[in-house]
């Protein structure tokens, strides 16, 4: 549910929204007030998702309202003043209603909101979630940064961890993504990948020779750490002194 606050200085108008926001399954009415300073506390205390916000207020304009939120909620403004639009905008506002407002004008105002936290919680349900292993599709998914797209186990020749993301090198691309090397090296079947060095993982079949310390695939030299030999050259077979 989407925590809702009206802010306007017309009762009449109050009671319009208050109506419309009622209407809505996933909405739901905190709070409504004249009272632009006891609204800008509700906010600031962490209790609203997204206000309805008035310009023309005495005491607090809308836009010195926005000001001090600084983007802590969703902010609609409903005026009957056009010329406000473009610093509303300005200063992230999800939408700009002119009075009188209609409802299905409403309503699509308010989809834009519910649209931007769907897309927010995909986006953090996919970086806080370990990829899926599908070792009977032979393929995983990863979030990049405008989709989520699948990979090929087929297509991996190695992957490089950099400081606060990794790259997958495959046959086509590299395909950047916000995971760490830990869980992608707990996500990739381990009889067909395996770590070789703190910012490497390579697919075993896709080593091409190991001359010195390093492994030579797809025109790249990768390093075998220290802490990685023991294991990697136990698992291609031969033995390490």
């Amino acid at each position: 549910m989407i925590r809702c606050l009206v802010v306007d200085d017309e009762p009449l108008a109050l009671d319009i929204i208050t109506d419309y926001i009622q209407k809505i399954p996933e909405l739901t009415l905190s709070a409504s007030t004249t009272n632009a300073i006891e609204g800008l506390g509700l906010v600031q205390q962490g209790a609203i998702d997204l206000v309805f916000l008035d310009i023309q207020m005495p005491e607090l304009t809308g836009i010195q309202f926005l000001k001090i939120i600084n983007g802590k909620c969703d902010v609609i403004l409903t005026t009957a003043y056009p010329q406000y639009a473009l610093e509303g905008y300005e200063l992230n506002v999800t939408d700009y209603l002119l009075k009188p407002i209609a409802f299905d004008r409403f309503y699509k105002s308010v989809q834009k909101v519910i649209s931007q936290k769907n897309n927010t919680h995909i986006r953090n349900v996919v970086a806080e979630t370990p990829l899926p292993s599908n070792k009977v599709g032979e393929f995983i998914f990863v979030k990049t940064e405008h989709k989520i797209q699948r990979i090929d186990y087929d297509d991996i020749y190695y992957i490089e961890g950099l400081k606060d993301y990794i790259s997958i090198f495959t046959s086509q691309e590299r395909i950047i993504t916000l995971q760490n090397m830990k869980r992608m090296e707990e996500t990739l079947p381990e009889e067909r990948f395996i770590r070789v060095h703190k910012s490497y993982i390579v697919a075993l079949e896709k080593i091409e020779s190991i001359e010195r310390g390093r492994i030579s695939l797809k025109e790249k030299l990768i390093p075998i750490g220290d802490t990685y030999k023991d294991s990697f050259f136990k698992r291609i077979g031969e033995k390490y002194s």
